[in-house]
């Protein structure tokens, strides 16, 4: 049964979306202490973390990167503040998609049951590709490269795989974003651009640097 983390302050939300995952066969679990957000998340081992941006003591985003500093955990922020601003400060902080409130719970269950499984389906695979001279490793979504490895974030995975496998070949920006969140909710060009820079920088903390060429007006292309 896959474990949801909830930190949102309105209870009502809360207990309601904890009632709609347990409808779809889901445990959901409500944040006790806002203090002790990081310690509940060690505690619990959730698969997937729904996240509020207005929060008592510190907000969404704090919490967001503290978890990025030590996990790849899949993160939906959900919050009334759905201006592009925040969006793209979601996205730039690590969360793989935004819903904006008020939502209805079908789309809610639609997203996070997406999300897991393209998450927890790759997972299974066992099988590592290289790239550039590094390793691939697509049970762990890590990338191991001139003895040293690193963990990459859902989306920087997913954009690398997908370049990968259409390695020496330019993949436009919407085949990017249908690999990403496999739908136009809430997907524009700016979260997309943010999502290839932050790969960009992962790559190059462990030296494979301008790997990826942006061809402009098109898309990108990983020249191996």
């Amino acid at each position: 049964m896959y474990k949801i983390y909830i930190v949102e302050d309105d209870r009502g939300i809360a207990d309601g979306i904890t009632t709609c995952l347990k409808t779809w066969g889901m445990e959901g679990r409500v944040v006790s202490d806002f203090m002790k957000v990081i310690e509940e998340i060690d505690e619990y081992e959730p698969h997937l973390i729904i996240l509020d941006i207005t929060l008592p003591y510190m907000g969404g985003f704090h919490w967001c990167q503290e978890i990025r500093k030590k996990s790849s955990v899949p993160i939906i922020f959900i919050s009334s503040a759905a201006d592009n601003m925040n969006i793209v400060m979601a996205v730039n902080m690590g969360a793989d998609d935004f819903i904006a409130k008020p939502f209805d719970q079908s789309v809610l269950i639609a997203k996070v049951s997406a999300l897991l499984r393209r998450t927890y389906d790759f997972s299974q695979s066992s099988s590592t590709v290289e790239v550039c001279g590094a390793v691939l490793n697509m049970n762990n979504n890590t990338l191991s490269y001139d003895g040293k490895e690193i963990d990459l974030a859902r989306n920087e995975y997913k954009i690398l795989l997908t370049l990968v496998q259409n390695k020496n070949k330019v993949v436009s920006r919407e085949k990017l974003m249908e690999a990403l969140w496999e739908t136009d909710c809430y997907v524009d060009e700016n979260t997309l651009t943010v999502n290839v820079g932050r790969l960009r920088k992962t790559l190059e903390s462990i030296g494979l640097k301008d790997i990826i060429k942006t061809k402009f007006g098109v898309g990108y292309i990983l020249e191996d």
